[in-house]
């Protein structure tokens, strides 16, 4: 006598699911400009100082105000000295 044992896995009754759309891909969209810079509206003003020496500033159109000078003031102020002599500037000595 044979014995034939069979499985039978029990599955509630379910009822088919329908396919959920998708919702379409978002739009791609600009990226927002940035806001406008703080940076300085820069122009160059070259001067012909004394003795053919000519004098370069960065000056800000919106003020007015020098941003950098070259040479600085300090150099101008040391030319003008009685005691200048070329080299003063460089301390090649210690």
């Amino acid at each position: 006598m044979e014995s034939k044992l069979t499985i039978v896995a029990a599955f509630p009754d379910v009822e088919p699911v329908q396919a959920v759309a998708k919702p379409p891909p978002p739009e791609p969209r600009a990226a927002p400009e940035p806001p406008p810079s703080p940076e300085p509206d820069l122009r160059l003003v070259i001067e012909e100082g004394q003795a053919g020496a000519f004098v370069y500033k960065t000056i800000d159109r919106r003020t007015g105000e020098v941003v950098l000078q070259l040479p600085r003031e300090e150099v101008l102020r040391m030319r003008e000295a009685e005691a200048y002599e070329a080299g003063t500037v460089i301390a090649t000595r210690a």
